[in-house]
């Protein structure tokens, strides 16, 4: 755009965004309506923080104070908008948001355009964000894509306008949006494409950069060239159009060959020791902890731009250890198909921290889940490493270790329902509970977890109250065999229960956060309580010991005194070692993390057993000597402590905290309760908002006129199955009244399009929008052309499309009016 031209559109702005504040609320109801929203806004009034994307990066520390990470937004430099080229600025606001310049941070024309857009191609083929909105969700929001955020969006974008100029706005925009490659701002993008700050960018150059924004991927000037210069053109193309480049000036600039840098090196963080770990710490205060903010995107600007620096629990010499455990055992992870992967998660007992976490192999590498953490996520089955919880319910209920239990080849029970249980494995023809776990029977363990002074639900309760709370538990009886899918940091922290006299400690991954100045913003204080009676944990730490001497877990010695269990799941999918020294308590999990696709086509989970691996892997084998190499390097100078004191029985404290610095700044905080959304789709809107606040969520009801019984749910949002925190929302779309079928259709042409929009909506049509160049000079931009089905004709389907009027090429302007616009099929 001219300078003089530039001008003459920012002093005629303030005129029309008095309208536009004028109609504020009309079009936050325009632009909810047309995307799908509730018109009813958060009403936000405050500015939101808008804090600068050069903010100071965070630093994640071990426990030994020394650097694990950085945590910042890669590859960026930060420049102020006067070191941005005119041209570059044009060609991302033509092609972007080309009324930038007027709006008010939302444009209802665009979104209604692109709404119409949509609803021909059948899904999404334009978008309607201003650069305000795309700068809100970049910056200030995370990228969920749900009603509540895009209204939240929309609110905030408005907000911004009243009060920051757009000039700030657009600066902080180009620092912040992606531009493909790594590049994240519009130094960075110069830089690594043509090798040139971005003060020094050509008119071409900047068009190639701003047509990257839509879809950097799709546009990747270095895997599709062709691609890339075909979108350049067309932002060249949209600038003209705008009467920002001359004809003469943009074919010259289109004629360009496009010529790139020399590709930098991948912008891959530098390796790091606990990446596994490390995203772990960082899920945690993003996603369950508020000791950052009470928003999402509160707690992400913290993060990543607030200057922290966060002391973990991480152990550096104790994760490279853990690391070369599982190297020296499973030396060819990742690439021979027949070596399995591993998990390994180590707790200090008495403190809860988690010193160290491999969470599967090569994490910088290429693989397909490198970075899926094995030590978390949903679980594996646990096998046989469950059946001490079982006992240890048992010997709560006053079970002796030396009460005696049939323990044959095979047995079938009959279940309560009449379901028949068929278990295996273990023929000892009769034993006691103490001897049927060191050579862990499943027969004999079978027959006690259904001796009625023991159970199914106490023995699960035992079991949540050691540690497993990451994932539900399913209470029968077939659950001492391990069927239950538990975590490899949960099977740690149960057996660091055991370890700790049963006192349990939730698993700590930070223990204290400062700003850069030294402000300190969280000290972790400790707190435990009682998971089962001391006595009782004392007598699990006399057997678990035997399952190492002369059980199943022979390969687990270290040469002092420890306990722990093997446990393989059925067809060996899943084989584990969970054991405790006095130091440490230790969870390590062995199996294939992908399943693989069968002779006829099914994707199976793997055995481990030959051919598929080069032995039988049981919970004795592979786990059995990851956990001894581990454990026998990370105590070798300490002391061989005995498991316990028998002259020391400890008192069973409900709860103990030490004091801190600051004991106002409280403890971890615990992650908020999540449940599953209902499917309500097609219910009565009555029964159907009973269930989803039966459910724990609030409800949002939005009436439209479509297809089905009136007063039915016609669709929902979130959808069925995901998990929301307790007391979230739950938008109800339902049915108002039948869509206006058979209904003769107004006469709308030369109204304005939302005027349009709105009439046809009020009497009950289904309305999509479209654009087309307008009939004359005089037709006025944004009117009704025409509809389809025309005036005074029946809209058998109860749908009206309505055509409205865009710019040509050749409008004209008057003096000192801004610049029209057309209707392009790219967004904004």
């Amino acid at each position: 755009m001219r300078d003089d031209q530039r001008n003459r559109w920012q002093r005629n702005g303030p005129r029309r965004r008095v309208v536009w504040r004028r109609t504020g609320v009309v079009l936050v109801a325009t632009a909810a309506i047309v995307l799908g929203l509730p018109a009813c806004g958060s009403g936000r009034d405050a500015p939101p923080l808008a804090l600068p994307v050069n903010a100071e990066p965070s630093v994640l520390l071990d426990a030994n104070g020394d650097v694990l990470t950085v945590l910042q937004e890669q590859n960026r430099r930060v420049v102020p908008l006067a070191e941005v080229p005119v041209t570059m600025r044009d060609a991302i606001v033509a092609i972007e948001d080309s009324r930038f310049w007027t709006h008010d941070g939302i444009d209802a024309r665009a979104i209604a355009r692109a709404a119409g857009a949509n609803a021909q191609a059948g899904g999404v083929s334009e978008g309607g964000s201003t650069i305000t909105q795309q700068y809100v969700k970049n910056a200030l929001l995370t990228p969920e894509r749900t009603i509540q955020r895009k209204l939240e969006e929309a609110s905030i974008a408005l907000a911004l306008e009243r009060n920051y100029s757009k000039e700030v706005i657009l600066e902080q925009y180009l620092n912040t949006i992606y531009f493909g490659d790594g590049a994240y701002g519009v130094d960075a993008a110069a830089r690594n494409f043509f090798g040139v700050p971005v003060g020094e960018l050509t008119l071409a150059q900047s068009a190639l950069l701003a047509g990257l924004v839509r879809a950097p991927g799709t546009y990747d000037p270095r895997t599709s060239p062709e691609r890339a210069t075909e979108r350049r053109n067309v932002v060249l193309s949209r600038m003209e159009e705008l009467g920002i480049v001359d004809p003469a000036t943009a074919a010259a600039a289109r004629s360009e060959p496009l010529v790139l840098a020399p590709p930098a090196p991948p912008p891959e963080q530098r390796p790091y020791q606990a990446p596994h770990f490390v995203d772990e710490v960082k899920r945690w205060l993003l996603q369950e902890s508020d000791l950052l903010g009470t928003t999402d995107a509160e707690r992400y600007v913290n993060l990543y731009r607030g200057g922290l620096r966060i002391t973990t629990t991480i152990d550096p010499y104790l994760q490279f250890l853990a690391v070369a455990a599982i190297n020296q055992t499973l030396p060819e992870q990742v690439v021979n198909p027949r070596t399995p992967d591993a998990a390994l998660v180590s707790i200090e007992p008495g403190t809860g921290h988690v010193v160290a976490m491999v969470g599967g192999a090569d994490y910088f590498g290429s693989h397909s889940y490198r970075q899926a953490n094995l030590a978390r996520g949903s679980g594996r089955q646990t096998g046989s490493t469950f059946k001490p919880f079982v006992m240890a319910a048992a010997l709560e209920n006053g079970v002796p270790m030396t009460r005696r239990y049939d323990a044959p080849g095979s047995v079938s029970h009959r279940l309560p329902g009449g379901e028949t249980w068929e278990v295996s494995g273990g023929a000892l023809g009769t034993a006691t509970m103490a001897e049927c776990l060191v050579v862990s029977s499943n027969t004999c363990f079978s027959n006690v977890i259904l001796d009625p002074d023991v159970g199914a639900v106490p023995s699960l309760d035992v079991a949540r109250r050691l540690g497993l709370d990451d994932t539900a538990l399913d209470e029968n009886p077939a659950a001492v065999l391990g069927t239950n899918d538990v975590t490899v940091e949960d099977m740690a922290t149960a057996y660091a229960t055991l370890a700790n006299d049963g006192i349990h400690v939730a698993p700590v991954y930070v223990t204290r956060i400062e700003r850069s100045d030294g402000t300190l913003v969280y000290a972790h204080q400790h707190r435990q309580d009682v998971a089962i009676d001391p006595t009782v944990a004392r007598q699990m730490s006399e057997v678990l010991p035997e399952v190492i001497n002369r059980g199943t877990g022979r390969e687990a010695a270290v040469g002092r005194p420890a306990g722990g269990k093997t446990g393989s799941s059925e067809f060996n999918v899943d084989a584990w070692f969970c054991g405790y020294v006095r130091q440490l308590a230790t969870a390590v999990w062995v199996g294939f993390a992908e399943p693989r696709r069968d002779d006829d086509g099914t994707f199976r989970t793997v055995s481990m057993t030959p051919p598929n691996t080069p032995i039988e892997v049981t919970g004795g084998t592979y786990p059995a000597r990851i956990w001894a190499a581990f454990t026998e390097a990370a105590v070798r100078d300490a002391p061989p402590f005995p498991l316990f004191d028998p002259n020391a029985i400890p008192a069973a404290t409900t709860t103990t905290t030490t004091p801190t610095q600051n004991p106002a700044l409280g403890e971890r905080v615990a992650p908020p309760e999540r449940r599953a959304v209902p499917a309500v789709a097609g219910r009565d809107a009555a029964d159907a908002e009973d269930e989803v606040e039966g459910a724990g969520f609030a409800v949002r009801v939005v009436r439209a006129p479509g297809r089905g019984p009136v007063g039915s749910v016609a669709a929902q949002s979130p959808p069925p199955g995901t998990r929301l925190v307790s007391g979230s929302t739950v938008v109800l779309e339902v049915i108002s009244g039948p869509a206006a079928s058979g209904s003769v259709v107004p006469s709308l042409v030369g109204l304005d399009g939302e005027q349009a929009r709105r009439r046809l909506l009020d009497a009950g049509f289904e309305v999509t929008m479209a654009a087309s160049a307008a009939a004359g000079p005089a037709t006025p931009v944004g009117s009704v052309i025409s509809t389809e089905p025309a005036a005074g004709r029946r809209s058998e389907d109860g749908r009206v499309r309505v055509v409205i009027a865009a710019a040509s090429a050749t409008t004209t302007t008057a003096p000192g009016a801004p610049t029209p616009t057309s209707v392009p099929r790219d967004r904004g």
